[in-house]
């Protein structure tokens, strides 16, 4: 099991830099940054995990930026996304982005993607919350080909490019994971198509999350692909809970990192240290 933190982007520099260097002496395998480009002051969409939350508190640095600064101070820590809002951001813009901070963090990215699901920001990007599943698939399509090929061409239904150079290429081959977001009785469909990891939202997914990740390796098997890698978003700090996620198959686990001062931030952070070891 690997442990890891999804926290929101926020602070000066210095503050940023340091949370990546206390993850990384404390032993955590990554963090992740989630993202809202703007949220619209009256929010109308249903909030995914049924508790609402004031505009201010769904937003920071944009993720990328928090990333990249924290990639010039570790040398170990893995830096996702948690997740970018790919229907909302043009393809081969974010092709260029992802692989860039691949570049710059000696290929320690991960890709964590998903579909949004605030119609109000959507549609303030002229997107259609309609077509937000099928641009997920078609950007991301895009994007492989952008990374692997010299030069990349693609014609889908919300994307089309004649032959492109598009450089740099990422470190890792043939690209940096894609840890795909989503959720709902089709997700298990989309991560495999994908050929993606599974990111589920434990307050989304609830009890059922181990009969869906045995199905998700069934599936996975049958294909001809190994056990997929499942990392847990919103994992409670408890010994007990975390081993049954190792027994579900859960690959890893991230704690939810609440913006406080530095003292406290670094107290919770050491907290999660001693659960860990704690665990059977």
């Amino acid at each position: 099991m690997k442990f890891g933190v999804l926290t929101l982007g926020g602070g000066a520099p210095a503050e940023v830099a340091e949370l990546g260097r206390a993850l990384e002496e404390r032993a955590f395998d990554s963090i992740f940054v989630p993202e809202h480009t703007h949220v619209p002051v009256d929010i109308q969409t249903p909030f995914p995990t049924g508790m609402k939350v004031v505009p201010e508190a769904m937003q920071g640095l944009d993720q990328f930026v928090m990333l990249a600064a924290m990639a010039a101070g570790t040398s170990r820590l893995l830096l996702g996304t948690g997740i970018c809002e790919v229907p909302l951001r043009d393809p081969i813009i974010l092709a260029k982005t992802v692989a860039s901070l691949d570049v710059v963090s000696g290929g320690r990215f991960l890709f964590g993607a998903g579909a949004g699901w605030m119609r109000e920001e959507m549609l303030n990007h002229g997107v259609d919350p309609r077509t937000r599943m099928g641009r997920l698939s078609d950007y991301l399509g895009a994007m492989k080909q952008i990374w692997t090929e010299h030069e990349a061409s693609y014609s889908g239904e919300y994307v089309k490019f004649d032959p492109i150079v598009s450089l740099p290429k990422p470190v890792r081959k043939p690209h940096p994971p894609i840890l795909l977001g989503v959720d709902g009785p089709s997700a298990i469909d989309r991560v495999l198509d994908l050929e993606a990891e599974w990111m589920p939202w434990l307050a989304r997914e609830g009890d059922g999350l181990a009969d869906r990740i045995e199905e998700l390796n069934e599936r996975a098997a049958e294909a001809g692909r190994g056990p997929v890698p499942v990392t847990l978003v919103g994992a409670g700090a408890d010994e007990e809970e975390i081993a049954y996620y190792t027994e579900i198959g859960v690959s890893r686990c991230l704690f939810v990192l609440p913006s406080l001062d530095r003292v406290e931030t670094l107290d919770l952070l050491d907290w999660y240290v001693d659960v860990i070891k704690s665990v059977p």
